[in-house]
């Protein structure tokens, strides 16, 4: 019951998952994600965040909301303990360039939290901790729940944009990987109580990657 992210998204509704019917398998939550990469001067500088959460996520983060309208002190509370928690695991992101680790900054630029209909929506702006060149580069970013018990995905390339003045050099490609049969029904086999073997890294194995390649 102490699984990674029912401490991590405990802001965001995981505690009423956790007490209802027993689902069929993992994942148990699922966050749909599209994401603005941010340039200036030839140079990758940030990535623009936005996560939407599945409407049993978003209940009680929005039942806490209540009726507060977009700018009151209620919703940037909720926004700042969400994302101090998503801090906690580096944004839930790994980026790289040629084998290594690029790292982010300590903090967000600028962060929000609001409601679309029934479902709550983060938007955060993902600093670079330096800008990174962009001529002739090749990156690979992924955003994942190592545990998998959330599922966080594109629907589609669409879903990762590139501004206007990138898009005639960049590309960028939305990777979805297929595990093997062994990890599919590893997956399947667990239930809410359960969490894989940290070692295992099974969010990883499900996690989509993307691809910025530019000229």
């Amino acid at each position: 019951m102490k699984k990674i992210l029912h401490r991590l998204f405990i802001t965001m509704s995981l505690l009423v998952m956790l007490s209802a019917e027993p689902a069929l398998a993992h994942p148990h939550s699922f966050i749909s994600m599209k994401t603005q990469i941010i340039a200036g001067q030839g140079q990758i500088t940030a990535l623009q965040m936005r996560w939407i959460m599945d409407e049993i996520t978003s209940a009680d983060l929005l039942y806490d909301a209540g009726e507060a309208k977009p700018d009151s002190p209620v919703w940037k509370r909720l926004a700042a303990e969400v994302m101090a928690n998503v801090l906690t695991q580096h944004y839930f992101t790994e980026f790289w360039h040629n084998g290594e680790k690029v790292k982010f900054a300590a903090r967000p630029s600028a962060y929000s939290l609001s409601r679309e209909g029934h479902q709550a929506v983060l938007e955060f702006t993902l600093p670079l901790a330096r800008p990174q060149p962009l001529a002739g580069q090749r990156y690979l970013f992924s955003t994942f729940d190592p545990s998998y018990f959330v599922d966080m995905s594109y629907e589609n390339d669409n879903e990762v944009l590139l501004p206007d003045e990138l898009k005639g050099a960049c590309k960028v490609a939305v990777k979805t990987p297929k595990p093997d049969a062994a990890v599919q029904a590893f997956a399947l086999s667990l239930d809410k109580a359960d969490a894989p073997p940290e070692e295992m890294a099974l969010g990883k194995q499900f996690a989509q990657q993307v691809t910025l390649q530019c000229q």
